[in-house]
């Protein structure tokens, strides 16, 4: 019997072609069709044998359709799954789910009156890298996380699309920061107390094209995450310090190295020449104190996050993207616009 819930998409652009191509070879939903304000994008779907309804009104009143994947940009969001959640469908939305926690109370409470799931598509935990970090953490196999480098670095600027245009939510904080935060919540916790961050208008006057954010805790742990669009060289992927010893990943493309550190003190640590003098402070570990390995890259389906919103849709499972983890990566968003504004940590309550 197939149990598959019927999918619309509403947005046929980068992302939600993207949602097409995995709903056709998904095990749970099934692709009725997309909806898209421009022409060509909805005769692009037809070419490819993908319904394209001629109106977001005509899509939403299909009955058939249980569930809508909202794909457009930014400031769009709260209108249109607002509207699908009031047409009786389950509604899910890109990232960042919206821009205010007026609007994303607002989305919350259309869910709870049509008595239907919503929640917000965070794909990238299922990224390989980030998993491999956060099973690092857990396992607790290099003792306690003190801090946590997140970063990404490219180097072509921000995109030239609606993601450049402060109107639409354009902004690197909004389009891989908000990734970048909720890897660094799963993996330190949801209770950081601040946050402090400053922006790069470097290609790009109107929104941010890249940013240093950091993030505390209470008991002293943190997490700096950056992002770059004009890294020409980029720098690790992640650096993980733990209390017995680092995790690196220098590229997402690579394993997890961990140099674990089996014994503090060395009997006689010799004093080591560098270009103008003498450390010992710095003088490189050796295979006596020091144990080096790397990690197999952790298993990832994509598909899992469908399959959770599917199994919640009939009351079998839990979100895995719940409501309080989408209030909290917004806080963090609002508060390092914030923190930009007043060039000081802004509390998180």
């Amino acid at each position: 019997m197939d149990n598959k819930k019927n999918l619309l998409i509403i947005g046929y652009g980068g992302m939600g072609s993207w949602h097409a191509e995995r709903a056709l070879k998904s095990d749970v939903v099934r692709l009725v069709g997309i909806y898209d304000i421009k022409p060509e994008r909805r005769a692009l779907a037809e070419q490819k044998g993908i319904k394209a309804y001629a109106s977001r009104e005509e899509a939403l009143s299909d009955p058939s359709v249980e569930m809508v994947t909202v794909a457009v940009p930014n400031d769009m969001h709260e209108e249109i799954v607002i509207d699908a959640l009031n047409h009786g469908k389950n509604a899910l939305s890109e990232k960042p789910v919206t821009l205010s926690m007026d609007s994303l109370e607002r989305m919350f409470g259309a869910a709870e009156k049509n008595h239907k799931v919503f929640s917000v598509h965070q794909n990238r935990r299922w990224d390989v890298d980030y998993l491999a970090m956060k099973q690092v953490s857990e396992s607790g196999e290099i003792g306690q996380v003190i801090n946590l480098e997140s970063r990404i670095h490219g180097s072509r600027g921000i995109p030239s699309d609606w993601r450049g245009i402060k109107q639409y939510g354009g902004g690197m904080l909004y389009d891989w920061g908000v990734h970048l935060i909720d890897q660094a919540l799963m993996i330190l916790g949801w209770d950081p107390v601040s946050v402090m961050c400053r922006f790069d208008h470097i290609t790009n006057q109107e929104v941010d094209d890249g940013f240093k954010l950091f993030l505390d805790y209470k008991d002293g742990r943190n997490a700096f995450i950056e992002v770059g669009t004009l890294n020409f060289l980029p720098m690790p992927r992640f650096y993980m310090r733990c209390r017995n010893g680092t995790a690196l990943i220098r590229d997402w493309r690579e394993n997890c190295q961990i140099a674990k550190c089996t014994h503090w003190h060395e009997s006689e640590v010799l004093p080591v020449e560098t270009a103008a003098g003498l450390t010992k402070t710095m003088a490189p570990r050796d295979s006596v104190t020091l144990d080096t390995y790397e990690i197999a890259r952790p298993s990832s389906d994509v598909h899992d996050y469908y399959r959770n919103f599917c199994k919640v849709i009939d009351g079998k499972a839990e979100l895995c993207v719940s409501h309080d983890q989408m209030r909290k990566v917004l806080q963090v968003i609002l508060a390092a616009f914030r923190s930009v504004e007043t060039g000081r940590p802004e509390p998180l309550v």
